[in-house]
Formats: C-alpha cells, structure tokens, sequence
C-alpha cells in the first residue's frame, strides 16, 4: 500500500553523513583478514582477561558477555547472582532490564508496520494519535512518525522522565502523551541532538494505534515471536513462572545490596517503549544476529529497506572527546533507535541502556558481522564503558593492549580532570537538621504541576515531608541547608536530592532544582514549576512502600567515574 521510504526532510542529512562515513572507512580501513568462527587460544584469553578483571574492579554483582565474530556466537560468558548473597547464578538465560535497547526493538515494530503498509515515516503523528499535543501548536502539526525516534524534538534532554522513573509509579502513556504539551522546549525543532524517552512512549502508543493492537501483544507478536527470543519479557507477567530473573543492585555501606526487587506480578510500565523491556544474553544474541547475519527468513520478517532507515545516520550527535580520543571517530549520528560512529576507521551501529542497577550494551560492526552483548545487574557505568571499549578494540585495534585496566585508568584520569562531582563537596543530607514545620508554615500545603501533577509539602510528627501523588518513590524528608530548603529522598537510589525553592506570589509556587547539578538528567526537576492550591490535610499518614528500597540510613555510592554517570551517558556510548 504504502511504499517503505525515509523521510523526505531526513534525504540531504543522512547522505551528507553517510558519505563522509563511507569516505572514512574506505580509506582508513586496511583490508581485514576474516575473524575465525573459533576463537583462538590468545583471543579467548583476552576475552576471559577483561571480563574477569571488569567483574572484579568495580564489584559487580553479576555480569553477561557475548561476542559474534563472523556471524556466529563465538564467546559466552556469565558470572556472578541474580541477587547478591543468594546464590543464585546467573547464566545466558537470566533476564536483565535491557532499558534504553528497547529503543531498537520499538523502532523494528514500527519498521514491520511500514513493510506491512499500515503507516509510512514521515506520516503525522496527529493521523494516529488526534489527541498527541506538543507546546508548539506548528510543531504539532509537523511532527512525523520519524521525528518521535531521533532526540530532536526541541525538548530539553531528559525532559518529563518523572513520570517514567523512579519506578513503579502511576503515570500512564495517555498521561504522558497528554503532559507533552506543556512542556517547553528548549531548542529548535529538528535542529539538535537531545536524548528524550517521551516520544518513544509516544511511538509504542502510535505503534498501537496503526498495529490495532496494545504495544505489549504487537511486540511479542510481530518481533519477539518471528526472531526466538524466548525469553524476552514486556508488559505485565509473572515472575515466579518466567523465573530466572536478575535484580538491580546498588553499592550501598560498602557492599552490593538489591534495590527496586520485583514482586511476584511485574506491571506494565508506560515506558516500555522506550526502556522497559527484560531479555537474556541468549535473546539478545539471537536479535545481534539478526542485524549481522540475517536468514532469509528474518529478511522477510523485515525487509533491508527498513532496516536501512532504522540504521542509517538521521541526527548528527556532537562527538565526545574521549571518543575522538579512544576511537579515532570523526562523525557520530543517531539513526532510528541506534547510535552510530566510525571507529578506528570502522562503522560502528550500537546502543546503551541504563536504569538504576541495570546497564547494557549491544554493539554491531555490520561490514565485520561482528559485535558483542554486555549485561550486568549493578551499579555498572563504568565498567560497561571500559569493558565496551576493550570489547571493540578485540574487533577494530587487535594490537591495542590497554584491556580493561588501561580504559580505567584512562576513565579515571579524564574524570579528575574534569573535576569531582560537584556533590562530593557538600555535606551528605543525612547530616542537615529537618526543617521546622512551624517556619515552613507558610510555604506548607498542597502544589501542583500541569504535568507532574499533584505534590504536598505537609507537616507530620513534627517534621515536613514531601510527597508525588503519582510517583510514591518521589517522597523523603525536608531538610535545611543555610536556609534553603532540601528533599532527601527516602530511598537512597534515587539521584539527587532537591533544593525546594518557594516563590511568595499569590499564589504561592514552587520550583525544584537538583542538589548536584550534574546529577541524572532523569531527575529533571527544573522542568517542574507547581503552584499551591490548597491547604495539607488535616492528618497526613506515610505512603506504602512500594517494593524493597535501601533503609534511609543507608549511606547510597558509587564506584563509577563521573564521566559515566547520567542515563544513557554519551561520552562515549
């Protein structure tokens, strides 16, 4: 019906950006002699090295690695539990929040329903969603089915993620996609790079709509079904029957402790789209292979015109200067749920994914039909970063011999020249006095936001406490710091605390700022501005717990760098 074809807007920049990539690697690239499907005896040796020496420098509680080399599994490797102390072992099969690579897995859903005719890229969003609304009416009225999948939408990086994390929460996609509209932004439309989750919940609901069906059921049906990946988990299910299902993990008082467990029933998140779906090592093979070395079958399933657009160079990305350094990069773009440089003269199609306790990577070289697959179940930034990175020199600089060890010094000394985390040098919260409900007296009541919705800042048992009606993670104790007011968040995970600053106006409003502004760009409390519209209820009782979180006391750290802090970071991948 509909001929599967890119945007017509994206023509000049892809083949702009393509050109100069074919023009790197066609020069740059000696002729490769053809990897071994078996590995040798020295390559398996590195392999085991940095694996080993990544697991054991920065502590992980379990770590997943696989490599294809020539179209073909060639390493596999799994160590450490599914919940730290329990003995559980982790082997290809235990799942793990594989976060931001859902990304790839959404836009191949939509790639299926262009090959199927149900809907073209460069549709308007308005035709499958009436009620989608951006800030910008023209933009509204603009913005095409491609434009959700390219972090160019003009919103801030990192706006509205409140309402997809701290999870679980209560904040559904028609309250995101309804939230949209009030939302600033911060750019231009279509002229920069700025990582956004929304307008991927945005495109599992499109998928929806054109697909006839909810985006859990067309997932499972249309990408997890034809490809085997048996193991592969969205939406709601069942934990003890899936089985075999690791746990986040913080660093906490010195030692890996689980944090954010499942229950039983796994709900469904609004943000599956964009970070919510759980798969194993071995899933995830068999979908790299997919990309690498595709059966006649899978090109079936989704044609290489689709899977021309979904890889191919849409956004450039400012390129950072570790890779520059480490990499040898010259340009790195953003495709349809895929990142893409040159390295060491080599093309390079990868994606990340971070939640808290939870860090992926899956890295492709297509010309090499090689790649690998990382998991791990902890506190991970940095060790997936150097780990990445001696993972791809194994494919583009054999003869580099700085492994594991090497990238972290490296890591490291990048960080401190950078400079510490601006929150290291102030004191830990647990340490402030709490506020005094009787100072605070005219500042307490009920706030709300237009899209965040409803907070309170209320006394009880003679302390303040703040609170999100709809995210019940988002609740601690209000503290004073040299007389600005501070939320410390009762659980510890949670990154950073947040300065509350009261604006006497009638009414009275409210805005928050992150204690560390470096901190995660997902905790993108700037974006709120809530205004008071009542009185705190006569008697205030706590929130129940949802899930297990670290003790307030806990003492929350990291082993990780700096540079590798935020979601899905971009210094180097």
């Amino acid at each position: 019906m509909h001929a599967p074809m890119p945007p017509r807007r994206y023509h000049h920049a892809v083949a702009c950006i393509a050109a100069v990539a074919a023009t790197l690697v066609g020069a740059s690239s000696p002729a490769a002699a053809q990897p071994e499907t078996t590995l040798t005896s020295e390559q398996q040796a590195y392999l085991d090295r940095q694996v080993d020496e990544t697991f054991a420098r920065y502590h992980l509680p379990g770590l997943a690695v696989g490599v294809i080399v020539d179209g073909k599994v060639a390493y596999v490797r799994t160590l450490g539990e599914r919940v730290a102390g329990s003995g559980e072992k982790i082997d290809a099969d235990t799942l793990f929040k594989i976060a931001s690579n859902s990304k790839a897995m959404t836009t191949a859903l939509l790639g299926r329903l262009v090959d199927q005719g149900k809907l073209r890229w460069d549709d308007k969003v308005t035709q499958y969603l009436p009620d989608f609304r951006m800030y910008d009416p023209w933009v509204t009225r603009e913005m095409q089915v491609g434009d959700l999948l390219t972090h160019s939408s003009g919103l801030r990086e990192g706006a509205g993620d409140l309402m997809l994390w701290p999870e679980p929460n209560d904040f559904t996609r028609a309250d995101i996609i309804h939230a949209l509209r009030y939302l600033k932004p911060a750019y231009g439309f279509r002229s920069q790079y700025q990582y956004d989750n929304l307008l991927y919940v945005v495109a599992g609901e499109l998928a929806a709509a054109a697909g006839g069906a909810p985006y859990d059921v067309l997932m499972r049906r249309e990408v997890f079904a034809p490809l085997g990946l048996a193991r592969c988990q969205v939406g709601a299910w069942q934990r003890d029957e899936v089985g075999n299902v690791a746990q986040p993990h913080g660093w906490i008082d010195g030692r890996n402790q689980p944090i954010r467990i499942d229950g039983a029933q796994i709900p469904a998140s609004a943000g599956d789209p964009a970070g919510g779906i759980r798969c194993s090592l071995n899933d995830l093979l068999a979908w790299t292979m997919n990309w690498l070395a595709p059966t006649p079958a899978q090109l079936q399933w989704l044609t290489p015109a689709q899977r021309v657009v979904l890889q191919s160079p849409h956004m450039p990305i400012p390129l950072p200067a570790l890779r520059r350094q480490w990499d040898h990069s010259h340009v790195m773009a953003y495709g349809y749920g895929w990142r893409m440089a040159d390295v060491d003269g080599q093309w390079t199609v990868w994606h990340t994914g971070t939640l808290a306790g939870m860090y992926s990577e899956l890295m492709l070289l297509p010309d090499r039909r090689g790649g690998f697959v990382l998991l791990i179940n902890g506190n991970g930034g940095a060790a997936r970063t150097v780990l990445g990175e001696a993972l791809l020199k194994f494919f583009t600089d054999p003869a580099d011999t700085r492994g594991v060890a090497g990238y972290a010094a490296l890591l490291d000394e990048a960080a401190a020249a950078k400079g510490a985390r601006s929150d290291t040098a102030l004191p830990d919260s647990a340490t402030l006095p709490p506020a005094n409900p009787e100072r605070m007296a005219g500042r307490l009541g009920v706030y709300r936001d237009p899209w965040f919705g409803t907070v309170s800042v209320c006394a009880q048992d003679g302390t303040v406490h703040f609170r999100a009606d709809k995210s019940p993670r988002l609740a601690g104790l209000v503290v004073e710091d040299h007389g600005r007011y501070l939320v410390r968040w009762d659980d510890r995970s949670i990154d950073p605390d947040a300065w509350l600053d009261f604006h006497a106006a009638a009414p009275m409003r409210l805005t928050l700022a992150k204690r560390d502004p470096h901190g995660d760009v997902s905790a993108d409390y700037e974006d709120l501005d809530l205004t008071r519209v009542g009185a705190c209820p006569a008697s205030i009782t706590s929130s129940p717990s949802t899930g297990a979180s670290p003790p307030p006391h806990a003492r929350f750290t990291s082993l990780q760098a700096p540079l590798a802090h935020a979601r899905d970071a971009s210094v180097l991948r």
